[in-house]
C-alpha cells in the first residue's frame, strides 16, 4: 500500500495523476448537455439561493479538505511566515518606484509616502491576522468573504486575485530578465527575441521569464517547507543587501539635499506617491493562506504577519530617506535611481549590488507568489467554482500540483508575450478593493451572527458601515475632484466617517469575540483600513477602473454559466439524494458530498 501510495495515490485510493471529466465536472448539472440546459433555465432562482448563502469557518477549514483527498502539511513557523513575509512583499519594487516617485510626486518627502502607504498595508495585515486565525483555511480572504459576505463577494474577489496572480507573475518574469541584462551590464531588451510580424508591446518574447517562473513553481510544487527554507536563506541574502544600501546610503547622506523645500509637490504628491509606492507592500496577503500549513495559526499568522509587515515599513522609509539623502531629488535618475546615485558618489560598482539585490526580490516573489496563489485556487476549486480537479493535493509533496501548474501556465503565457508597459497598464487596483472588502468582512464578523443578530441589531449595524464606506468613498471622490482645495467637503466627509465609526462603536452590539487573537481597535481600525483602501483606489486613474469593470463582467459572465450551477448542485447535494431516494429513482450522475 505505501508503494502505491508513494506513486501517486491518494488517501482515497485513487490515482493522483488523471483526467476525466468526472474530475473537472462532477456536479449533476454538467452530466448530459440535457442536464445543463435545465440548470441553465433555473439560473434565477440559483441565484437567489446563492446570494443568500453564507459557508461556514468549520466548511472552510474543515470539511472542504476532504476534496483535496490529501492534506496540505502543517510545517511552518511563525518565524517561517514572517520570511515569507518579507519576500513576498521585499521584491523590485522599491528599486523601481522610490527614484520614480521622489523625481516626480514627492520630492524628498518620499518617506512619508511609503509611511502613509505601509499605514494602511498594516491595517489591512492586522484584519488579515484576525480572520486567518478564526478561519485557518488556504483560502485567505476568498475563505473569509465567502463565510461573512457570501458566494458572490467571495468569488469576485477570487477571480480579481487569480488575474493579478498571472498579471504580477508575468510582470515579475519580464523584469527578471530585464534586470538580469543590467547585470550583465546589456541593453534591458537585449536578452528576448523580437518578432516584427507581432503587434507592438506583444513582439518582445521572453523565453527566459517563462523559465524563471517554471523553476520557481517546480520548487513551490516540490512542498512548502523546502520552499520556506529556501526563501529564508535568499532572504538573509537580501537583508545583507538591503543593510549595504542603508550603510552606505548614509554614509553619503547630505542634509543639504533635503533643501530648501521637503514638500516640493506638496501634501498631495505626497499622496500620489503613496498610491504607487502601496505596490511595494503588496504580497503580504500570501501568508494568511499558509495558515493551513502552520503548526500553530492561532499565533503564528498574526506574528508572521505583522512582525514582516512593520519592519518592511521601517526598511522602505529607511532606504527611500537614504536615497533622497545621496542625491537632490532633481538629479535622481528615475529609472535606476540608487545605481546613479551610488554612481555619483563614486561607488560605479555598487550598482551589480543593486540588480543583485532586486533579482534576489523578484526570485522570492515569484517563489512565495506561486505557493500563496496556489493555495487560493485549491481553496476556490475545493467549493467546486472551478472544477475540483485543480484541488487535488498530491499524497507524496503534500502540495496542489495542478493548481500551481493552471497559475504558472497562465502567466508564463502571459509573461512570454506582452511587454512591461502593457503589463503596468493592468493596474492592480483589485488589491485595494479585496483589502477594503476584507475590512468589512471582519466588521461583519464582530458584530452580525446568523440566527443570533435581532433584526434592529442588524439594521443598526448596517446603517452605521453604510455611513463609513460611504463617507470613506466621498473622501476618494472629493480629493480627486475640482474642489480638492476647499476644506469643506473634508470636514463633511471627515465627520461622517468618524459618526459612522463612533456609531458602531457606541451604539451597534458586538455579537462575537475572537477566539485567540483579535485586531485591536474594534471598530475603528477596520474603520480606518476601509477608508485608506477607497482614499488609495482614487487615486488610480479611470483605465484602472475600466479594467476592473470589464474583468468583473467577463467573471459574473462565468460564474452564471458555470459557478452558480455547480456550487448550487453542492449546496443541495444532499436534497437530491433523499429526493431521488423518495421516487427510487436513481441521479443522472454522482452528486458531490461537500457542505456549502
Amino acid at each position: 500500500m505505501a508503494t502505491a501510495a508513494a506513486a501517486g495515490e491518494g488517501g482515497s485510493g485513487r490515482r493522483y495523476w488523471r483526467w476525466s471529466k468526472a474530475d473537472f465536472f462532477p456536479e449533476p448539472s454538467f452530466a448530459s448537455w440535457r442536464s445543463y440546459g435545465g440548470a441553465l433555465a433555473a439560473t434565477v432562482p440559483r441565484l437567489v439561493d446563492r446570494v443568500g448563502s453564507r459557508s461556514s469557518e468549520a466548511a472552510e477549514a474543515g470539511t472542504l479538505r476532504a476534496v483535496s483527498e490529501n492534506p496540505l502539511r502543517r510545517c511552518l513557523s511563525w518565524l517561517d511566515l514572517a520570511f515569507l513575509g518579507f519576500g513576498s512583499v521585499v521584491g523590485s519594487g522599491v528599486f523601481v518606484l522610490t527614484g520614480q516617485e521622489a523625481r516626480f510626486d514627492a520630492g524628498p518627502a518620499i518617506p512619508l509616502a511609503y509611511a502613509a502607504a505601509g499605514f494602511s498595508a498594516l491595517l489591512s495585515s492586522f484584519c488579515y491576522a484576525e480572520l486567518a486565525t478564526e478561519i485557518p483555511s488556504a483560502g485567505g480572504s476568498f475563505s473569509y468573504l465567502r463565510v461573512e459576505l457570501g458566494d458572490i463577494a467571495a468569488f469576485l474577489a477570487a477571480g480579481n486575485i487569480l488575474l493579478e496572480a498571472v498579471v504580477g507573475a508575468a510582470g515579475l518574469g519580464r523584469s527578471w530578465t530585464s534586470y538580469l541584462a543590467a547585470l550583465l551590464g546589456r541593453d534591458t531588451d537585449s536578452l528576448r527575441i523580437h518578432v516584427p510580424a507581432l503587434a507592438e508591446g506583444f513582439n518582445l518574447l521572453d523565453p527566459i521569464a517563462v523559465v524563471v517562473l517554471v523553476s520557481t513553481s517546480a520548487v513551490a510544487m516540490s512542498g512548502a517547507r523546502l520552499t520556506s527554507t529556501l526563501n529564508s536563506l535568499a532572504s538573509v541574502v537580501g537583508i545583507a543587501i538591503i543593510a549595504f544600501v542603508l550603510a552606505a546610503g548614509f554614509s553619503h547622506f547630505d542634509a543639504g539635499n533635503l533643501a530648501p523645500s521637503f514638500f516640493p509637490f506638496g501634501a498631495a504628491g505626497v499622496f500620489r506617491a503613496a498610491g504607487v509606492v502601496y505596490w511595494s507592500y503588496t504580497g503580504f496577503d500570501m501568508v494568511a493562506t499558509m495558515a493551513e500549513e502552520t503548526k500553530n495559526p492561532g499565533r503564528d499568522v498574526p506574528l508572521g504577519l505583522i512582525s514582516s509587515m512593520s519592519s518592511i515599513t521601517v526598511v522602505y522609509c529607511l532606504m527611500s530617506l537614504a536615497l533622497v539623502g545621496m542625491q537632490r531629488y532633481t538629479e535622481i535618475d528615475a529609472n535606476a535611481a540608487y545605481s546613479v546615485a551610488f554612481a555619483a558618489a563614486g561607488m560605479r560598482w555598487a550598482r551589480y549590488v543593486v540588480a543583485l539585490g532586486a533579482l534576489k526580490g523578484m526570485t522570492s516573489g515569484l517563489l512565495v507568489g506561486a505557493l500563496g496563489q496556489a493555495r487560493y485556487t485549491t481553496q476556490i476549486a475545493r467549493t467546486h467554482m472551478i472544477p475540483p480537479y485543480f484541488a487535488l493535493v498530491h499524497p507524496t509533496t503534500g502540495t496542489p500540483i495542478y493548481a500551481t501548474v493552471a497559475v504558472t501556465l497562465g502567466a508564463a503565457c502571459v509573461a512570454l508575450f506582452s511587454s512591461l508597459d502593457v503589463l503596468a497598464s493592468v493596474s492592480s487596483i483589485s488589491t485595494l478593493f479585496i483589502f477594503a472588502l476584507v475590512a468589512v468582512a471582519l466588521l461583519v464578523r464582530r458584530y452580525h451572527v446568523a440566527g443570533a443578530t435581532t433584526p434592529g441589531q442588524l439594521r443598526t449595524f448596517l446603517a452605521f458601515l453604510a455611513l463609513v464606506v460611504l463617507s470613506s468613498i466621498g473622501v476618494s471622490a472629493y480629493y480627486n475632484s475640482r474642489y480638492a482645495r476647499r476644506w469643506p467637503g473634508y470636514a463633511a466627509f471627515g465627520c461622517g466617517w468618524a459618526a459612522g465609526a463612533a456609531g458602531l462603536a457606541a451604539c451597534a452590539e458586538k455579537q462575537r469575540a475572537p477566539r485567540v487573537y483579535g485586531a485591536p481597535l474594534v471598530p475603528w481600525l477596520p474603520a480606518m483600513s476601509i477608508a485608506t483602501n477607497l482614499f488609495l483606489m482614487g487615486s488610480l486613474g479611470t483605465a484602472a477602473y475600466a479594467r476592473f469593470g470589464i474583468c468583473t463582467a467577463a467573471m459574473l459572465v462565468y460564474y452564471v454559466l458555470f459557478g452558480v450551477h455547480a456550487t448550487y448542485d453542492v449546496a443541495h447535494a444532499d436534497d437530491a439524494a433523499a429526493d431521488n431516494l423518495e421516487h427510487g429513482k436513481i441521479a443522472a450522475a454522482p452528486a458531490p458530498t461537500t457542505p456549502a
